[in-house]
């Protein structure tokens, strides 16, 4: 699935400020279509967990210079801001609203690039958020879109975006193909990259999913 459009003739340059935001519903209604597999305390432990591993993955990840969770919750924000990330209080209604309060916070504070990475990402790990950022190494002047896809094919996993409002943010149902489309349009060096970020926990199916693949991984239920 990997596609890098990368030239070999082009020189290294990397980004000099990463952002990485993490965008948080809230914990009392977190993963409520787990409801058939996990009750709500058990949802919210879940949800508690895999937004502390989230942050402590990407606080791990050297080129990220900024880790800012953005939540209406502010149990989330205190908890995030617990483990050692900066928070933002969400003022607007959903996901595509929300990054982008959070967009324009990161860029006021000097980021020339930015990652989205939701908490539902099952195997998240230093490693492999690093592994997102590595198609950022291309000519400042070329613009970049990096994308993790869900392992359905249609959905977004993780998004990276240099300059950070290179495109507008369109997660939702068959969210891969708008992003990619909205890359193709804005001239952008488009890539996907396979790994471990490609497995979310949104659905029972993915739990089991998960859970088949590493059963001391997450822990759930």
């Amino acid at each position: 699935m990997n596609a890098p459009e990368t030239r070999a003739q082009d020189p290294i340059a990397a980004p000099s400020r990463i952002a990485a935001v993490i965008p948080v519903g809230t914990l009392e209604g977190a993963k409520s279509r787990l409801g058939d597999t996990l009750d709500a305390e058990e949802r919210q432990d879940l949800a508690e967990r895999l937004l502390a591993r989230t942050i402590a993955a990407a606080l791990a990840v050297e080129r990220i210079a900024d880790v800012l969770v953005i939540s209406p919750d502010r149990e989330v924000l205190q908890r995030a801001a617990d483990v050692g990330a900066r928070t933002l209080r969400q003022r607007s209604r959903g996901l595509n609203a929300g990054l982008a309060e959070a967009r324009a916070d990161v860029i006021a504070g000097g980021a020339d690039a930015i990652l989205v990475l939701p908490i539902d990402l099952a195997f998240v790990t230093a490693e492999a958020v690093a592994d997102v950022l590595n198609p950022m190494t291309r000519p400042v002047s070329i613009p970049a879109v990096v994308l993790v896809t869900d392992r359905h094919g249609t959905g977004t996993n993780a998004l990276a975006l240099r300059p950070p409002e290179v495109i507008e943010f369109a997660f939702g149902p068959d969210s891969r193909r708008a992003h990619r489309e909205a890359a193709q349009a804005a001239g952008a060096a488009y890539t996907e990259v396979d790994g471990p970020l490609a497995f979310d926990i949104d659905t029972p199916a993915d739990l089991v999913v998960v859970e088949s693949m590493s059963p001391e991984g997450i822990g759930a239920g």
